[in-house]
């Protein structure tokens, strides 16, 4: 009498499947296998390619047939670029009201000038209030990096008061000077008047970057320095200018020549001035003549 087959036993009975040639009937391979073994082939191939099926629904079939998809990475897109070009007009205002503010102290024109501040309040429009808050904090920090890279350098934002009041200043004119007129910015004279003998070299106060050289009207040949502390020296009246826009120029370089160009000049002397964050102060406070 033969045992009576249980499931272990028919999930364990080994088997033969024997490959042979049709034609002379040799063995070709031989698979030993089992039925718990074909069962557990077949689930781990149904679950591979249950896997596969839901990531080509969910992933991939989403990318070629869900319109919405597009939409969204259409949107992500237009957030992006619109950030970028809002920070490049924010960034590009800010640089033409500084080159601004340059041309009304080359001037003399206090009354027009505007800070950076008060540019920032009056460019924003509602829309771009909108926008900026419904930004995420890590867009905005990034985009508090991106518009700080090149202004921070240009306006020295990071130098303190106390810093410009320990820098020393050269003397824009060696030897014999004389102060013929002084800081009266009541009448609109925001430096002092140096005159010293005829084609004495001018030099700059500190080291720094050469931001104004032409001529104007008024004041005939001018140059404008930047330094650092957020101080620009501004010379006027000069006969010649040795220095071009761009120019880093170091502490006593000589950047002109004394003279007597422009409309308000009565007689060959310097105009100095100093300005600060904007403010015109008194030269004869920070160097000594």
């Amino acid at each position: 009498m033969s045992p009576k087959k249980t499931l272990s036993n028919w999930l364990t009975n080994r088997y033969l499947l024997i490959i042979r040639n049709e034609e002379n009937f040799a063995e070709k391979k031989t698979v030993s296998f089992n039925y718990a073994r074909l069962i557990l082939l077949a689930t781990a191939a149904f679950i591979v390619t249950l896997a596969l099926s839901v990531y080509i629904v969910t992933v991939v079939l989403e990318e070629w047939l869900d319109p919405r998809f597009a939409m969204m990475q259409s949107n992500r897109q237009l957030v992006g670029l619109t950030m970028k070009i809002d920070s490049l007009e924010y960034e590009i205002q800010q640089k033409d009201q500084y080159y601004a503010n340059i041309q009304r102290i080359i001037g003399g024109d206090v009354s027009s000038m505007e800070t950076m501040e008060q540019v920032d309040a009056n460019s924003l429009t509602n829309a771009e209030i909108g926008m900026r808050e419904s930004i995420q904090p890590i867009d905005s920090q990034f985009r508090a990096e991106f518009e700080n890279q090149e202004i921070g350098s240009l306006t020295y934002e990071t130098y303190s008061y106390d810093e410009f009041r320990e820098m020393y200043l050269f003397t824009p004119l060696e030897g014999v000077v004389a102060v013929t007129d002084g800081f009266n910015p009541k009448k609109d004279h925001y430096g002092i008047d140096l005159v010293a003998k005829e084609n004495e070299p001018v030099k700059s106060a500190a080291d720094g970057v050469v931001v104004f050289s032409s001529w104007t009207l008024d004041s005939g040949y001018i140059i404008g320095i930047q330094h650092r502390g957020n101080l620009i020296s501004v010379y006027k009246h000069n006969s010649e200018l040795l220095k071009n826009v761009g120019n880093f120029v170091s502490g006593g370089e000589v950047i002109a020549i004394i003279g007597n160009t422009g409309e308000l000049t009565t007689g060959p002397h310097l105009h100095f001035e100093l300005w600060h964050n904007g403010n015109p102060v008194n030269p004869q406070e920070y160097v000594a003549f």
